[in-house]
């Protein structure tokens, strides 16, 4: 969808400029990352609108960060969600433009005022009442809302923005500020409504939260691994014959050695796979190398190269 969308985009302007220079390529590039940003961000928004009025507010469910504020005060003092959506993100928008920077600030607030209008624009319907199910799917599709505008590079929630902030002013790390701040918000349910609402607050936030990082970390995690053997020629064509994934080699010295001998060079084999295929990488390895030095790290999201596999028919 992408190159056909930049392919367009391109020949539109140069039709326009009748400018076919590097610059124009640019301008194409930008144009389409911004309509596919537009789009993450707008179906992120729908997705936490049905999260927040087709489920949490009508059993009166509570969630984690400025949202969950927002849907505590509302339930206490009848002010209009939208309203307070846009109140209590503000200060994290001005947190975003010092932060992070000003293209995120606009974008986050333009995801912000329309997810507001949405939510009070917009009737949605109930959806279920059924406690459980409030739970589990409105965490879902807030943590999905949520998720998809962070990929298209704004923010729905200024906790994280927050979290980002105190974290480089203080020693806290960003995981610690997010779970503090809703540590605050679960006792102030417990206080303000009871003790089930607070539990089913927790369940809304988990599912949420992993929601979020299922859409960010992608629908399929890599793992990169690190191979250091003295067959690394074998590795590779094993990696490339038999998995059909692609690979890299740079070079590198091996530092231990017992009598002081001068540093060996050693082709030092990179790649990355599935979760899925790790175990068949590792048969694959031991086959050429028993002894081979494996280093396996995740990888949030990867594009690029030879992610997707190759038939291993094509590569013979």
């Amino acid at each position: 969808m992408i190159p056909f969308l930049n392919r367009v985009i391109t020949k539109s302007l140069q039709r326009i400029t009748g400018n076919s220079s590097k610059n124009t390529a640019n301008v194409a590039i930008e144009i389409e990352h911004g309509l596919v940003d537009a789009l993450y961000i707008f179906l992120g928004i729908c997705s936490a609108a049905i999260g927040i009025e087709g489920f949490l507010i009508p059993s009166s469910f509570i969630d984690g960060g400025v949202m969950g504020i927002s849907l505590i005060v509302n339930a206490l003092t009848n002010t209009p969600l939208s309203l307070l959506i846009l109140l209590f993100n503000f200060p994290f928008l001005i947190m975003a433009y010092s932060a992070i920077g000003r293209r995120f600030a606009i974008k986050s607030i333009i995801g912000i005022v329309c997810l507001s209008l949405i939510i009070h624009f917009v009737p949605i319907p109930v959806i279920t009442q059924d406690k459980i199910l409030v739970a589990a799917f409105g965490g879902l599709f807030l943590g999905l809302g949520i998720g998809m505008a962070i990929r298209g590079g704004a923010i729905i929630d200024g906790t994280e923005v927050l979290a980002i902030y105190i974290s480089r002013k203080t020693s806290l790390t960003v995981g610690n500020v997010i779970l503090l701040f809703n540590i605050l918000i679960f006792i102030s349910a417990a206080f303000f409504f009871n003790r089930e609402v607070a539990l089913y607050a927790i369940l809304t936030y988990f599912t949420a939260s992993k929601t979020i990082d299922f859409v960010i970390d992608g629908i399929e995690e890599y793992t990169a691994v690190t191979i250091i053997s003295e067959y690394s020629d074998a590795v590779r064509l094993a990696i490339i014959s038999k998995l059909g994934r692609g690979c890299t080699i740079y070079k590198g010295k091996r530092g231990y050695s017992p009598t002081n001998d001068p540093p060996e060079d050693r082709d030092i084999v990179y790649t990355i796979v599935t979760r899925l295929e790790m175990s068949k990488l590792k048969t694959e390895i031991d086959k050429v190398d028993p002894d081979a030095f494996v280093i396996t790290s995740s990888v949030k999201d990867a594009k690029g190269g030879m992610i997707k596999k190759k038939p291993i028919s094509k590569i013979k």
